[in-house]
């Protein structure tokens, strides 16, 4: 630990900080920089680099574009594959895991080796690749890639270790598993069709063996050539040839007939004993005509015949509707019997697999659910059933039902917030699904709650291109009391609150004038004329889009909404509830500015909101417009700019007057008058110097993530204007004579809609964030607008001269300038529902580079101090005089928020460019560091890792970064992530306990962690892919069925696929790449039947090895003793005659 002694400064401090940084910040690293100061002040900080890692921890949502579809009848594990590369596993309690192929190509297939914890997959880079499923990180264990043929499909038997695969130019090639590498056995096509055959047959499309014979293996050409091989023999049982193209084939369990379906949407059954013609043909979807032909259909792409013990067998396929019903969805039709029932699907059909109790292929399959995959969904039918309903989906796959605009990530939420949401969810769950639970469903227990909340783009998709008006731009969420805010793209505001009873209620509207002081005016284009909106369907209590058939010019527009609010008695179920919208009128014939910051609070009952016209603050819990002011109005006299009026205002008014008789005419009432108190504008602080030339000739501009993105602003495309019935506050000339109607902000303030223009295709809308951040104005004096990019309510000092924390509001903007708004707000509860709050703007000013992002808020001890909150109360429950419903506010109280009162509290603050730590009330810059020079920061938050603060920054090169509070040491650097589309700059967010998450696809996010300590226990919490478990044993068949031949025959593939047999395959047709699993990972994936089945051979070859062994060295041994022996009589020979004495 390192204990920093820092100093506060007095009443009469004469060594201001610069404020564009501090003397050592030239690099991008940056270097802390403090001022002396006469009192010190002791933190002692916790956190070090060893404390942060990097790590992926878990992948929600449905795969982007999934390919292919895989199920382990046994483990109940199933396996998506995606057109990214990416692999899903899911399955049972806890299991949810997401590994990715390096080379990104598209998965075509996949083939779990059952029971086995190991999985092929089949790329489309004609690439093999064995991943281990024993350990809770998939590995890849093997890689073959092919050199000079096209993979097409691939076919593992059950408990064989020999996986057939077939190639685009129709031969098929046998790989064993466990070495992966390629045997020479090869099934070449032109020793598969007959001699006489002029074409080739086509790509392999699929294969399968008998289940009567293992040694018989169906290959199906694309063509619609069927053939038969004699895996023994070598050579062809029959051939069929048929006209339409061939997709899938079906065995039936017994062996004796299989199941076809072809281009022209019909199925074909074949018996073996007859393969001159298939013995029934069918159009399921295909009606007779008049003139005796069928119709014609889609062609069927995939279909599995199942057979059932008590009922009669099932018959799934996909497709195979007529092309004169345009416009239907796509559809699975499951035959039983006689009875045909057709499912209609929200996307298109990827794949599907139909599960079953047995993995023999030569047993009744009994099958008992269906799963679909969707392009954008997942769904498993219950088949049990005679109504075939859907599974409940126990997965979080569809994140949300339309195109994510942004997220949230809360984590540490109250306990009993999430049941609720449950509880409430269940009364509003559709109907029809299936009574059963689904067997791969589980309930994930975490050791804290955790809650994200996604908004999203209802009206955007492939056939609407236009900017929907109710489109969520930004949300806020307060977990305690449970208030909810939803910013919508129209720059409208909906508060809801959470209960658990329904109520009839009208939703008060709100409408806020804002407006700024100066701007470039240039003619409007035909581009930017306004479409109408249809009003939504549903009971949501979502603003309407005005009438159509105003024709209002947009010149004569003023004082009008962009949407229309309901305003009649409104029944809304239980769940969150609107209670409030506010609203940003037109001005002078143009339309709001889209909102760029937001943020309330429960316990002041406030809301806040800002865009790059000005600053408003509603009181919601009196329905009044506190504050209405544009951001120049703000700074009075301590406007550290000197800004150049574009075109002159005509009959000026005060601001004061304006905001007084302007609001006062929404509410006549005396008590809830606006009273908005000011007092006089001070000057800049000794510690608020003008800007530095580099400062004032390069603003930085682009904001991401509810700031702005353009240099140029993108108006609202909203309906059709209405006639204003409302009230509206006095208009101020602000357009020269003869300008037009339309303005062009030239700032970087002016927020461009976060769902880009029509003009752009779904791609380039997710890629437009390349554009150059130089572009921005080089100039204060260009500098027309100035955006509010952040606020939040605080327990703070607004004044040097407070002496006690009052309510305040802290308000970042797009030049790198802080305002401070101390508020007045009564404590009582009566009083506080008929008192007005007074807020007092004090021109306090504090500056950095870059547009502000964050604040944070520190005790003088370096803990976090968290914003008052009002405790969640049920308000349309039943009264109950015993407990009556009072309002509990937590740290709402002047001493509450720090044990000494008086010492004070730090203030962080991040902008683009920089960190600051302030302290107040005396406003001295503690620490200055400079985060980045070469890019800049996208999302920052103070966030709570080990029992200690820290601030997190995520930039747009991509790097993750922490620095340490209050000293903003640098802790963490690493380049994680690149930016390469906007969404990950309007998804990227932090929460408590180092982690953090973004949108990884348009259908996917993607949690992280960044604490070291989450990233040690990581391999504990993953659940495990692989359980030991027996295999179930196959069914006796009887012995008459076995004496007529109904027992599958089976064969040693060793003996014909291995190297003895079947000799090597060459070198130059495939490549085997070691994978990175390991020697422990080889070992493991062998520890099935196939693995038993190796080491039994492996201990028989040892075997015989020490056997050959010991009759070599018997051998040695008689050899060594004939040798002594011949030697020993040769020896008496010679002695025999010879005396004693001769020796």
């Amino acid at each position: 630990m390192k204990k920093f002694r820092k100093v506060l400064d007095g009443l009469t401090t004469s060594s201001p900080v610069n404020p564009g940084g501090s003397p050592a910040c030239g690099s991008a690293a940056g270097t802390p920089s403090t001022a002396p100061t006469p009192r010190e002040l002791e933190i002692q900080e916790t956190l070090m680099s060893e404390h942060f890692q990097i790590c992926k921890t878990v992948r929600h949502g449905v795969p982007y574009q999934p390919t292919a579809l895989a199920f382990d009848p046994v483990q109940k594990i199933l396996a998506i594959g995606s057109r990214s590369g990416g692999v899903r596993l899911l399955g049972r309690p806890g299991v949810d895991c997401h590994c990715q192929h390096e080379s990104g190509a598209a998965v075509l297939q996949l083939q779990f080796l059952i029971n086995e914890g190991a999985l092929v997959t089949a790329c489309a880079d004609d690439t093999l690749h064995l991943w281990n499923l024993r350990q809770r990180r998939p590995a890849i264990l093997h890689s073959l890639k092919f050199n000079r043929e096209r993979i097409t499909f691939c076919h593992l038997p059950f408990q064989s270790k020999w996986l057939y695969v077939g190639t685009e130019r129709g031969n098929t090639h046998i790989v064993n598993i466990e070495s992966f590498i390629l045997s020479g056995y090869v099934i070449m096509w032109n020793k598969a069709i007959e001699l006489s055959t002029k074409t080739h047959p086509g790509p392999v499309v699929h294969l399968s063996d008998s289940p009567k014979d293992e040694g018989k293996l169906l290959i199906g050409f694309e063509s619609g050539t069927i053939v038969m091989w004699d895996l023994r023999a070598k050579r062809t049982d029959f051939r069929i040839h048929y006209d339409e193209a061939i997709h899938s084939v079906s065995w039936h369990h017994e062996g004796r007939q299989f199941m076809c379906s072809h281009s022209d949407g019909s199925l074909s059954m074949w018996n073996l004993r007859n393969t001159a013609k298939p013995f029934q043909v069918t159009f399921p979807h295909g009606k007779t005509q008049r003139d005796g032909r069928k119709e014609s259909c889609k062609p069927i792409l995939k279909v599995e015949y199942k057979t059932s013990r008590n009922s009669e067998a099932f018959v799934v396929f996909s497709g195979g509707l007529s092309y004169d019903k345009a416009g239907r969805r796509p559809t699975l039709t499951i035959m039983h019997g006689k009875a045909i029932t057709v499912l209609e699907m929200d996307y298109p059909i990827v794949d599907f697999l139909v599960l079953c109790e047995t993995p023999y292929l030569n047993e009744v399959q009994e099958p008992y659910a269906v799963v679909v995959l969707l392009e954008k969904d997942f769904v498993v039918v219950d088949l049990t059933q005679s109504n075939f309903p859907i599974f409940e989906n126990p997965y979080p796959m569809d994140i949300h039902e339309s195109p994510v605009t942004c997220t949230a990530y809360f984590a540490n939420c109250p306990p009993d917030i999430i049941p609720m949401l449950y509880s409430i969810g269940a009364k509003h769950k559709k109907t029809g699904y299936s009574h059963k639970v689904c067997q791969s469903s589980y309930v994930l227990e975490t050791t804290y709650p955790e809650i994200i909340i996604t908004g999203g783009d209802v009206g955007r998709s492939a056939e609407l291109v236009e900017e929907d008006p109710y489109a969520v731009q930004m949300i806020s969420w307060c977990p305690q009391s449970r208030i909810f805010c939803v910013v919508g793209i129209s720059a409208h505001v909906i508060l809801y609150r959470f209960s658990k009873h329904d109520a009839n209620t009208t939703i008060t509207s709100l409408e806020v004038r804002l407006q700024c002081e100066m701007e470039d005016v240039i003619s409007p284009s035909d581009t930017e004329n306004t479409p109408y909106f249809s009003d939504p369907s549903g009971h949501s209590p979502q603003p309407q889009p005005p009438s159509p058939r105003s024709n209002t010019p947009d010149s004569v527009r003023d004082s009008i909404p962009c949407l229309k609010v309901k305003d009649r008695m409104i029944r809304m179920p239980p769940g969150y509830q609107a209670e409030l919208v506010v609203q940003l009128l037109w001005v002078d014939g143009e339309p709001p500015q889209q909102i760029t910051s937001l943020d309330l609070n429960s316990a002041y009952g406030l809301l806040a909101l800002g865009n790059c016209n000005g600053l408003a603050i509603v009181d919601y819990l009196q329905k009044t417009i506190l504050l209405c002011m544009s951001t120049l109005e703000l700074y009075g006299s301590a406007d550290p700019f000197q800004r150049l009026t574009r075109s002159p205002r005509k009959n000026r008014q005060s601001t004061s007057d304006f905001c007084m008789r302007g609001l006062s005419n929404f509410h006549s009432d005396s008590k809830k008058r606006i009273r908005t108190s000011y007092q006089s504008l001070t000057e800049l602080s000794d510690n608020q110097v003008s800007l530095d030339l580099e400062r004032s000739k390069s603003p930085t501009s682009d904001h991401v993530n509810g700031h702005c993105t353009s240099p140029t602003s993108q108006p609202c495309l909203t309906g059709r204007a209405r006639v204003p019935g409302g009230p509206e506050g006095p208009r101020l000339a602000r357009r020269g004579p003869g300008r037009p109607p339309f303005r062009k902000a030239q700032s970087a303030a002016c927020m461009e809609v976060s769902l880009p223009v029509s003009s752009l295709t779904e791609e380039s809308r997710e890629n437009s964030f390349s554009r150059s951040r130089s572009s921005s104005v080089s100039s204060i004096d260009r500098e027309t607008k100035e955006a509010v990019t952040t606020l939040q309510f605080a327990e703070s000092y607004g004044r040097k001269s407070d002496t006690l924390p009052t309510p305040c509001l802290w308000v970042g903007t797009s030049l790198g300038l802080v305002l401070i708004i101390p508020m007045s707000i009564p404590t009582d509860e009566q009083e506080r529902q008929e008192d007005p709050v007074t807020v007092a703007p004090t021109g306090t000013v504090l500056m950095l580079k870059g547009s502000v992002l964050r604040f944070g808020f520190l005790d003088c001890g370096g803990a976090l101090i968290n914003s008052p909150y009002e405790v969640w109360r049920d308000q349309h429950a039943p009264d109950d005089s015993d407990r009556p419903r009072k309002r509990k506010l937590v740290n709402f109280s002047p001493s509450s928020s720090q044990e000494a009162s008086g010492d004070g509290d730090l203030a962080v603050v991040c902008s683009e460019r920089q960190a600051k730590v302030f302290f107040m009330p005396s406003q001295a810059c503690l620490y200055v560091h400079n985060i980045t020079e070469s890019s800049f920061v996208l999302r920052a938050d103070v966030v709570s890792v080990c029992n200690s603060v820290c601030l997190a920054c995520f930039c747009a090169n991509g790097h993750i970064m922490t620095l340490s509070l209050p000293s903003l040491r640098p802790l963490l650097d690493v380049s994680y992530l690149p930016l390469t589309d906007m969404r990950i700059a309007r998804t990227f967010c932090f929460t408590n306990g180092g982690q953090a998450l973004y949108l990884c696809s348009p259908t996917e996010i993607q949690r992280i962690t960044y604490s070291q300590e989450m990233c040690d226990n990581l391999q504990e919490m993953l659940g495990e892919l692989f359980t030991p478990i027996e295999t179930p044993e196959a069914q006796n068949r009887g012995f008459l069925k076995g004496f007529f031949g109904g027992n599958a025959q089976t064969f040693d593939r060793e003996e014909l696929f291995g190297e003895a047999a079947a000799g090597k395959a060459s070198r130059s047709l495939a490549q085997h790449i070691p994978g990175q699993g390991g020697m422990e990972g080889m070992k493991a994936a062998a520890g099935g039947v196939v693995g038993e089945l190796a080491r039994a051979r492996i201990a028989l070859d040892e075997r015989g090895q020490r056997l050959g062994e010991l009759e070599e060295r018997t051998a040695l041994m008689m050899t060594s003793a004939d040798t002594f022996s011949k030697h020993a009589h040769e020896l008496m020979l010679k002695c025999k005659d010879k005396k004693w004495y001769q020796f």
